[in-house]
């Protein structure tokens, strides 16, 4: 079955702003007819990290809030903890290095809540029927939500070729023991030279799976992979043993993507913002410059289908010279393939269409 994928392009004029095409967006995906009266309603968004320059601006997320205000809903502006140890490593930091960003209260006129909690750990398995994963350890409050927009800013990424609406659920949605279930097959490991046997990760620890000799040394049969550890630990000896593997990483982001949006069908809404598109990921403490001008913003209810029209609108436009695109300049090429060569994107694709998630096949049609 063929969905439909609305566009509205980044061209702006004093009559026709760029808010007026998003609220055009918003009118054509009847987000008032989505919203049913005090319905807890997630609007999913990255804050970036400290440093960073490219996230979705918060101005970009008033009009959501507004049209869920104005159906009789109440919107929340969200996203959970991360797995590595940085600005968002808990909720305390997280919602500091939010504020920092831009994303406060006053300016989005919501509250913002992180969704897996202080520390990362209240989550919900939520049963899937995928081929890696039966189950998907999810940010409580954003299973608990009634609805759910996802606003996502669609960038290149080193380990899925571009980040889009599946990363921005999947992986974005996930608690800390799911992200660790994404990004690696093994527990994490202790650099020896920097641990100071203090016991911190050993209290933290749920499943007892760390003891201390001389070191700490993690028991990986036992180990459950939540990521505890990395967050307790204060001289930052524990690490990530990550999964170098594209495809692999892809389809449980995929897998992922299914817990996030069960129980939601017909309440989730996705909106595709490719603008500003980086090479890179929102979590770096810094931004590349852009490697396509600014496209427009693109809006659906189906992962797959929105992550495809995106990715087929930056490879049809023109790459910016002098940037992380080395080659596939030309409308056409591949513009992922021309700065990670290496990485082919459309597993997380394909993937997604072969576990349920949703049709590679769509209509762009233009607003």
């Amino acid at each position: 079955m063929t969905e439909k994928i609305y566009f509205a392009d980044a061209r702006a004029d004093h009559k026709t702003t760029l808010f007026a095409k998003i609220n055009m967006l918003i009118e054509k995906m009847d987000v008032a007819g989505m919203i049913s009266n005090k319905a807890l309603t997630a609007i999913k968004v990255h804050f970036g990290e400290r440093g960073n320059t490219a996230f979705l601006r918060p101005t970009y997320c008033r009009p959501f809030i507004d049209a869920v205000k104005g159906a009789g809903g109440l919107p929340f502006v969200t996203d959970c903890n991360t797995l590595y140890v940085g600005a968002r490593g808990e909720s305390v930091s997280h919602l500091m290095c939010a504020y920092d960003n831009g994303f406060t209260p006053g300016a989005l006129g919501a509250p913002i809540i992180i969704a897996d909690g202080i520390r990362g750990d209240s989550v919900v398995n939520v049963p899937i029927e995928g081929e890696i994963f039966k189950s998907a350890v999810i940010g409580a409050d954003i299973v608990k939500a009634d609805a759910l927009i996802a606003l996502t800013h669609f960038k290149g990424h080193e380990l899925s070729g571009f980040g889009g609406a599946i990363k921005n659920l999947g992986m974005g949605c996930a608690g800390r023991e799911g992200k660790h279930a994404q990004h690696s097959d093994v527990a994490p490991k202790v650099k020896q030279k920097y641990c100071t046997a203090c016991g911190s990760c050993v209290e933290n620890c749920p499943a007892n799976a760390i003891t201390i000799d001389d070191k700490a040394f993690i028991d990986s049969e036992v180990c459950i992979g939540c990521g505890q550890c990395i967050l307790s630990c204060p001289t930052g000896s524990i690490k990530i043993i990550w999964n170098p593997s594209y495809e692999d990483f892809q389809k449980k982001m995929a897998e992922y993507t299914l817990g996030v949006l069960k129980g939601k069908e017909n309440k989730t809404i996705l909106f595709n913002f490719i603008i500003d598109v980086t090479p890179a990921c929102d979590c770096y403490p810094f931004s590349d410059a852009p490697i396509v001008g600014d496209i427009g913003i693109v809006c659906g209810t189906d992962p797959v289908a929105i992550d495809q029209a995106s990715a087929d609108l930056v490879n049809e436009a023109r790459g910016i010279d002098g940037t992380a695109l080395k080659e596939n300049h030309e409308p056409g090429g591949d513009k992922f393939r021309g700065v990670y060569p290496y990485v082919d994107w459309t597993f997380q694709l394909s993937h997604g269409e072969k576990v349920g998630l949703g049709t590679r096949d769509y209509n762009l049609i233009k607003v």
